[in-house]
């Protein structure tokens, strides 16, 4: 391994997700201006994170499920009124267009 590509200042660091209260000790090389006392007496510097394993969904497990069954379900009930729809139309077009041969004929007598 190269000496020379490692980094120099590789230390304890406390990584805390403000949202979640959630908070862990790990060596890290971020930089950071705060400083925080963890339970071991010692003071660390400090990473405040956004988003963490604790208040992600995906690793919480509180991710939605899908419900993908009642989905088609709606869907097939949508695509059968449509299919309703557009044969009654369909009729009522044929329907009107026979009064209207119907009208055209008396008309011609």
């Amino acid at each position: 391994m190269k000496t020379s590509i490692q980094p120099k200042d590789y230390r304890f660091v406390v990584f805390a997700d403000e949202q979640a209260k959630f908070s862990f000790l790990t060596r890290s090389t971020a930089k950071s201006d705060e400083t925080i006392k963890w339970t071991d007496g010692n003071e660390y510097p400090l990473v405040k994170m956004q988003i963490s394993s604790a208040s992600h969904p995906f690793f919480t497990g509180e991710e939605k499920i899908i419900d993908t069954e009642g989905r088609v379900d709606r869907f097939k009930a949508r695509a059968k009124k449509a299919a309703a729809l557009k044969n009654q139309l369909g009729n009522k077009a044929a329907k009107a267009k026979k009064e209207a041969a119907k009208k055209a004929e008396k008309a011609d007598k």
